[in-house]
């Protein structure tokens, strides 16, 4: 029986996706299942979008890329935030394509490798920092196949920001002619920025059911995605308290009243955030219950004075119809990615 885990629908991740290409159309998708699939499993979300026909797969780094291979994915893998060298003979011997952030990089790029190269157009992170005629210049005669770039504030449309960067970008992409071109991931697919599709998209947390929401005067979103992920715990221990008695660490929590208690076999070790000690909630017996007291490693507290008939061994939904990543998020101070990439290996996956 298992203490915590999380169950993943693969058919709304594939309803997900069907969503994102009915938007973009003719536009190339490339799913990005960096971080285990947001930590919904990447090889079995991989699977099931090779299924519905996906050319190309996303991930962050090149071990990423090796272990899909090795889980049978066939698609192209584009590694989008590893150094050259890390790749050594993976790029070659596991068929994995890397985006370059340096111009030196492609000099000593492995033999019969193609590359997309990515523009720092203003994020300031990862990307090439360069005049587009030194880039021009730098990748003449070079097995490029596309250029890319990230935007920082696409959601946020009080700020030209994303204007900026698209002009900066496109100073590059008219004089460059790459078989791809791709700019944007989820929230300029949401929010219909057509002119940063261009022939390529990386949706990724719309694949797992979730958008950002917007700042300032946005258009009409044009996506609706469903969550695929609920995560569950089992309750360890049903217990009764005096009026007065403190709970958990530091006492963090006195209880005012009698009470009952539930404690449940997930902690922060498991990605409950602990910021939710004392403040957040999750469904027992088909009701919001409150978390009392500090989250631990291994268990958390929560009050089911209200829900008495729960017993050792019950489920309780942490995330799920009701309590999503973004109720979590907002709880605790963070955002809904952090929440759903917070969720430990050590939680089990099943896929329903």
């Amino acid at each position: 029986m298992l203490r915590s885990w999380v169950e993943v629908s693969l058919d709304r991740i594939a309803a997900n996706y069907r969503a994102v290409k009915q938007t973009v159309g003719d536009v190339e998708v490339m799913p990005v299942v960096k971080a285990d699939a947001y930590r919904h499993g990447a090889g079995a979300v991989a699977h099931r979008l090779e299924e519905e026909g996906v050319r190309w797969l996303a991930v962050s780094n090149v071990q990423e890329g090796v272990r899909l291979r090795e889980d049978g994915l066939r698609s192209r893998i584009l590694v989008m935030a590893d150094t050259l060298a890390a790749g050594g003979d993976a790029w070659r011997g596991y068929r994995l394509t890397p985006v370059l952030h340096r111009l030196e990089d492609i000099a000593v790029l492995p033999a019969g490798v193609k590359y997309h190269l990515k523009v720092d157009s203003g994020m300031s992170r990862l990307g090439v920092r360069a005049e587009p005629e030194d880039i021009v210049r730098a990748v003449q005669g070079t097995p490029i196949e596309g250029i890319m770039t990230h935007f920082a504030s696409s959601a946020n449309f009080q700020s030209s920001e994303t204007d900026d960067q698209v002009a900066i970008f496109e100073q590059l992409a008219s004089q460059l002619p790459v078989e791809y071109v791709h700019l944007s991931s989820t929230s300029p697919i949401h929010f219909g920025l057509r002119h940063t599709w261009r022939n390529l998209v990386r949706p990724g947390l719309a694949l797992y059911g979730y958008v950002s929401g917007a700042r300032g005067p946005a258009p009409a979103h044009l996506l609706e995605v469903t969550p695929a992920l609920t995560w569950k715990a089992r309750i360890l221990l049903v217990k009764q308290l005096p009026a007065g008695a403190r709970i958990g660490y530091g006492g963090l929590s006195t209880v005012d009243r009698s009470s009952t208690i539930a404690i449940i076999g997930a902690g922060y070790a498991d990605g409950i955030p602990h910021r939710l000690s004392n403040r957040g909630q999750v469904i027992a017996g088909g009701q919001m219950v409150n978390i009392l007291g500090a989250v631990s490693m291994d268990v958390t507290t929560i009050d089911v004075t209200e829900v008495p008939h729960l017993q050792i061994g019950d489920e309780v939904t942490l995330l799920g119809p009701g309590l999503d990543a973004q109720a979590m998020a907002r709880t605790a101070g963070t955002i809904a990615y952090a929440v759903l990439c917070g969720i430990n290996s050590r939680v089990s996956r099943v896929f329903v």
